[in-house]
């Protein structure tokens, strides 16, 4: 088989913009060239009735887009594409920002619908090698704007939904002030909500749970965060995590203010004021879906559109 040249993808998400550039090595498997996230919180107010795109956002927004095609122009990419989720989706100016990204860059925003990122996430955690195994098991992708939830059954997806609880929307919905510690009055109606949703979606989960798969940012930190604490990178940290280890984490983290929680070892400043209700929701999830412990991918969204482009 020849190797096929590379392609780009850059996924412009609540919370962060990340790129991948991928291409399929001589036997067919698709092999990251280069991937990097960039931190922009363009999704600022996105859990009022109708968000907008702050002009702070955009502009970070844009920043991060235009660092990132010029890294990709690097590897000389066959095809590249720019997809937007939750943020851009639900904002009543999305279409500026497009215009905005259009204008300075030449380059169109394709706008996913939730049905098509939840399958994306799906099609990219298939080409994980280290799930291989896997036949009949969830996926879920939490954000900064919304939750994917995926069944799959021997390996092809059965269910998909997108939800609205993304930590970014969840944060600015319940908790009064990020900066402080979190406190029973808040906890409690988030995670009510996120029961609520859950079950509203029509999501039909198994009395007794499959394999679990976790994919997002959040997870990231969790295990960026155990693996500082024994010096080592997140890639190098066991990538099953238990649900009592979510747990004590958000034991440990509750109490403290936000400088508190920036000064843990390995937490991303950026992500410091959102991880606490990104916890909740973890936490409440794995309760209501009775699962027990998560496997962590980094194969997502932006691995499912390489797939799809370079076949």
């Amino acid at each position: 088989m020849v190797k096929s040249s590379p392609v780009a993808v850059i996924d412009i998400g609540s919370n962060s913009i990340k790129v991948l550039i991928a291409t399929r090595d001589r036997m067919g498997q698709l092999k990251a060239l280069k991937s990097r996230t960039l931190d922009a919180r363009i999704s600022t107010g996105i859990s009022s009735d109708k968000p907008v795109l702050s002009e702070e956002g955009m502009t970070r927004g844009l920043g991060a887009i235009r660092e990132l095609l010029a890294e990709a122009s690097e590897y000389s990419p066959s095809k590249i594409h720019l997809v937007a989720t939750s943020a851009v989706r639900d904002a009543t100016n999305g279409a500026v920002f497009r215009q905005r990204v259009k204008t300075a860059t030449k380059q169109d925003i394709r706008v996913l619908t939730g049905d098509e990122e939840a399958n994306y996430i799906g099609r990219g955690l298939i080409c994980d090698p280290e799930l291989d195994e896997l036949q009949d098991f969830y996926v879920f992708d939490l954000g900064g704007g919304s939750l994917e939830c995926l069944a799959f059954k021997k390996r092809k997806i059965k269910q998909a939904v997108s939800l609205q609880l993304g930590c970014v929307r969840l944060t600015e919905k319940f908790l009064k002030n990020p900066a402080a510690p979190l406190v029973i009055d808040e906890i409690t109606p988030l995670a009510k909500h996120v029961r609520d949703e859950l079950k509203k979606s029509g999501f039909k989960f198994a009395i007794t749970a499959p394999a679990a798969v976790f994919t997002g940012g959040s997870m990231s930190t969790v295990r960026a965060i155990k693996g500082a604490r024994h010096q080592l990178r997140m890639e190098d940290t066991p990538a099953v995590i238990g649900t009592d280890t979510l747990t004590e984490m958000l034991d440990e983290l509750a109490p403290l203010t936000l400088d508190g929680r920036k000064a843990l070892p390995g937490m991303p400043a950026s992500r410091a004021d959102v991880f606490a209700a990104a916890l909740v929701t973890m936490v409440t999830l794995a309760d209501y879906a009775h699962v027990d412990r998560f496997h962590h991918s980094l194969y997502n969204l932006r691995w499912g559109l390489a797939a799809e482009t370079l076949d």
